[in-house]
């Protein structure tokens, strides 16, 4: 024991600056209490001839922060921060082993020297905090996203069978080929290890090409990597071998697998795992870092990084078969939010360490915070997927929707204490308004933060209210906690006026007074009964009974689908009306994916490529987005109005008119999301 506390706190000196900030709470007794709570989370594994200091990790992810294939000051940055944070152990995003392997156009890529430097930065910032560092060696096979100059590449598989999610029918590998990619593994893993990481991990999850050999469903070849199981194994022994005989024994060596790629055509649980145990006897591999799904299938995919409607640690027992058949650590991924959860899968056995990745995206001092005994502290993942998965998806660097430094590390990872404080006032308690409120007072200046109603949390206090987004609302308590705590004064139910403001004469004013739901033009007659959605979710309107529902849904996003499932629970036939290609058209793949399954679970009918007009009585009036041609609805007892929505910004306006020293923020500037909130708030309150 006396062994692990003294490796502790040597950790926590290392995180230097980190801890400062919460030295007057750091006791001994708070320590052990931490230690007592965490015994296992802060516990140090040995990994083949690697000792991790702790149980957390941050698995391989893209982070969309790489150039022309090589590592970039983003991305050390980025590693820093999570490094200085306190986690055990980095998994470095995939890196292409061959020129094929390039699946997207900001792919890394290991297949030349000169990736060399940039991973040696990434160790050296990491090994400064006594974090280990892990890269993973990739190929995509037949599951390429894009290509690098908008011509389809020439995609790689065992055999020619298409995927399904992004329709790719691949060229089947000859045995000259096969070979020439297996020297890529041991050559790329060389490079890795003269880049000083401390391991490598293949990774056969996710329908990948490693786990493509395997699958019989996709390997149909009748040579000796086909056929049977030993046949399609050979590959990945071959693989593993060959990286085995580059790197020596000196760094470790695993394997990133799919315990079940959840689709009918993918690796079933059983054919993992005999692939471990054979991989285990033969001394193969030194872990197992275990996940679910598989990138060929809609359905599969969303294991990836699974929204926040799937159970926290729910890969954990899927882990905990393999490690009950191999002699190896057993890693595990997949929704694992705070240190809490990763203790008990822990302590129960079902896996030897735990990935934290979004995480450490939407809070890179958890570890920290967790080993002092900070839990309040701890700002929570609520797997919202919009800003990391979301921006990956899009084609730009990774981000979190409550911790917009990420990403950003390079212009806000420090930021200085301002030379001339201000008084400064906040008016709205939403999420931008919070945001700018925090960080303008952790900079020094005086703040004071205004609502007119009782809660803190503008629209995300709705947005918790809908089927399946309850999660959501700790976006609102971790901003209110961050503002709280850097010492922001906070004033509700005090709806602020120019003139109020004027007689205050603060040095700054940020206004965050947000937006309003839109009502359209329509043409209208009669008395139709038309409400807003918002009226619906927050319960001050009645949902109409004797006929059907009809939403029109505008923006395609979270908001109509959740009032139609609303509606539908309470017994009304729906008729979700969408004004785009389907419903969910603004959501996250992941996200979107759960919420059309609840769709069509529920019976929902989706009508897209519409364009409200009008309503009566009975009706509403609808054009085809494409046709133009009337399509008409009857028999409606209620429309619901999903338009989103405009910005409240006369006050805004007038203030900008008095020449005070104004900053608009959120909403009220343009109506979009909580991220650009939050984000317009960091910036604001870094401005000041």
């Amino acid at each position: 024991m006396f062994a692990c506390w003294a490796k502790i706190c040597k950790d926590l000196i290392a995180l230097g600056s980190l801890l400062l900030r919460g030295d007057s709470g750091l006791h001994l007794g708070t320590m052990e209490a931490t230690l007592t709570l965490f015994e296992h989370l802060f516990s140090p594994l040995r990994i083949g001839p690697i000792e991790i200091k702790n149980r957390i990790f941050s698995s391989g992810h893209d982070t969309v922060m790489v150039a022309a294939g090589r590592i970039t000051d983003q991305l050390v940055a980025y590693h820093a921060a999570r490094a200085a944070g306190g986690v055990g152990l980095i998994i470095i995003q995939v890196a292409g082993v061959h020129g094929s392997a390039q699946y997207t156009n900001h792919v890394l890529m290991a297949d030349h020297d000169d990736c060399i430097p940039g991973y040696q930065r990434v160790a050296e910032v990491a090994s400064a905090h006594g974090t280990k560092v892990f890269g993973q060696l990739f190929h995509p096979g037949r599951e390429v996203m894009e290509s690098l100059d908008g011509s389809a590449p020439v995609a790689l598989a065992p055999s020619a069978i298409p995927n399904e999610r992004f329709h790719v029918m691949p060229m089947a590998l000859g045995t000259a080929m096969i070979a020439e990619l297996i020297a890529g593994y041991a050559s790329a893993a060389g490079r890795l290890k003269r880049g000083g990481l401390d391991g490598v991990e293949v990774v056969a999850s996710h329908g990948y090409l490693p786990s493509q050999f395997l699958n019989p469903h996709v390997n149909r070849r009748s040579d000796h990597y086909g056929g049977s199981f030993e046949n399609r194994l050979r590959f990945l022994r071959e693989v593993l071998a060959a990286i085995r005989e580059e790197v020596g024994g000196s760094m470790a060596v695993g394997l990133r697998i799919s315990a079940d790629e959840m689709d009918p055509a993918g690796l079933t649980q059983e054919e993992s795992t005999r692939a471990a145990i054979a991989l285990d006897e033969e001394g193969l591999v030194d872990f197992f870092n275990v996940t679910l799904g598989t990138s060929a299938s809609l359905a599969g995919s969303d294991h990836i990084a699974p929204p926040m409607d799937y159970q926290v640690g729910y890969t954990a027992p899927f882990a905990a078969k393999f490690k009950a058949q191999v002699s190896v650590p057993v890693l595990v991924a997949g929704r694992i939010n705070q240190p809490q959860d990763a203790e008990r899968i822990l302590a129960a056995g079902l896996a030897d360490a735990c990935a934290m990745t979004r995480s450490l995206i939407c809070d890179p001092e958890m570890p920290a915070k967790a080993i002092r005994g900070d839990l309040e502290g701890i700002r929570a993942c609520i797997a919202c997927n919009q800003a990391c998965i979301g921006h990956f998806h899009g084609g730009y660097a990774i981000s979190c929707i409550q911790h917009p430094e990420t990403g950003r590390e390079l212009a806000y990872a420090t930021l200085s204490r301002s030379a001339s404080p201000k008084r400064v006032m906040v008016i709205g308690g939403g999420p931008g308004g919070l945001k700018a409120a925090a960080i303008a007072a952790a900079r020094g200046h005086e703040v004071t933060l205004y609502e007119q109603r009782s809660r803190l949390g503008g629209q995300i206090l709705l947005a918790e209210r809908l089927p399946d987004r309850a999660e959501f609302g700790g976006a609102s308590q971790n901003l209110i906690t961050e503002a709280l705590r850097a010492g922001v004064r906070v004033v509700t139910n005090h709806r602020i006026e120019l003139d109020e403001v004027l007689a205050i004469a603060p040095e700054a004013v940020i206004v965050a007074t947000g937006s309003i739901p839109r009502r359209p033009d329509l043409e209208i007659l009669g008395n139709p009964n038309i409400v807003d959605a918002t009226e619906i979710v927050a319960g001050a309107h009645t949902i109409a009974s004797g006929g059907r529902v009809v939403i029109a849904d505008w923006r395609g996003d979270w908001v109509g689908a959740g009032v139609a499932r609303i509606i539908r629970a309470a017994g009304r036939e729906v008729i979700l009306a969408v004004n785009g290609y389907g419903a969910g058209q603004a959501m996250q793949q992941y996200v979107r994916d759960s919420t059309l399954k609840a769709l069509a679970l529920e019976q929902i009918a989706v009508v897209p490529l519409l364009r409200l007009v009008g309503a009566d009585d009975d009706s509403v009036y609808f054009q085809h987005l494409l046709t133009q041609e009337a399509v008409i609805f009857e028999g409606v007892a209620q429309l619901v109005l999903a338009q989103g929505n405009r910005a409240q910004d006369a006050l805004l306006g007038d203030l900008e008119a008095s020449g005070l020293n104004v900053f608009g923020v959120g909403d009220c500037l343009s109506p979009r999301t909580v991220e650009e909130a939050v984000l317009e708030g960091l910036k604001v309150g870094a401005q000041i």
